[in-house]
C-alpha cells in the first residue's frame, strides 16, 4: 500500500485564534490565510490532520466531550470550504498541573513528544518524511521534527503566504 503525505496542524494559535482555554464554541475564529493554506495542501495531494495539546482537560477547565464538540464544529466550518481533516488528535494530559489525577502524567502524546504524529502515521499509513507540521510554538516544531517531518511556524507562513515555502 502506498504511503500518503500529510500536513499536521496545531489547533489553537495555528488554525484558530488562541483564546487561552477555549470555553465556548462561539469563541472559534479561523485565522486569516488558514483556508488558503489548507486548500493549497489538499491541491498538492496532502491529507490534513489536527494535532493539539489540550491540557485544559487535565486542569479541569473543560472535558473531552467539549474538545470533541469543538472539533466537530471545526470540521463543519472547514467543510464549508471543501476542506476535510482526516482526524483530530489531542493530548488531555499535563505532567505537573493536572487537577484530575488520571490526566496527571508524562506521556508520549503531549507535544513536544511526537506521539500523536506517530499514531496518525501508523493509523493512516503516512510517510512522515514527506509530511509537514505547522504550529505556532516551539513544542509544535519540535514534535514535527522528532517525528521526521518538516516543520514550520505558522507566523512565517502568514507573513507572506507562498505555498512553495512548505509544499
Amino acid at each position: 500500500m502506498k504511503k500518503i503525505k500529510a500536513v499536521f496542524f496545531d489547533r489553537d494559535g495555528t488554525l484558530i485564534r488562541d483564546v487561552s482555554y477555549l470555553s465556548d464554541l462561539d469563541q472559534i475564529e479561523v485565522l486569516p490565510n488558514v483556508i488558503k493554506i489548507c486548500q493549497a495542501a489538499l491541491d498538492h495531494g496532502y491529507k490534513l490532520f489536527v494535532i493539539t495539546n489540550q491540557s485544559g482537560i487535565a486542569r479541569g477547565f473543560f472535558d473531552e466531550a467539549f474538545v470533541e464538540r469543538t472539533h466537530q464544529r471545526l470540521q463543519a466550518i472547514f467543510l464549508a470550504h471543501d476542506i476535510v481533516f482526516e482526524k483530530f488528535y489531542f493530548c488531555p494530559h499535563h505532567p505537573t498541573q493536572a487537577r484530575i489525577d488520571r490526566y496527571k502524567q508524562v506521556c508520549i502524546c503531549r507535544k513536544p513528544s511526537p506521539g500523536m504524529l506517530l499514531n496518525a502515521a501508523h493509523e493512516f499509513n503516512i510517510d512522515l518524511t514527506k509530511s509537514i507540521m505547522i504550529g505556532d510554538s516551539l513544542s509544535d516544531i519540535q514534535a514535527g521534527l522528532a517525528a521526521g517531518c518538516r516543520a514550520f511556524n505558522v507566523q512565517d507562513l502568514f507573513k507572506e503566504f507562498d505555498i512553495k515555502k512548505f509544499i
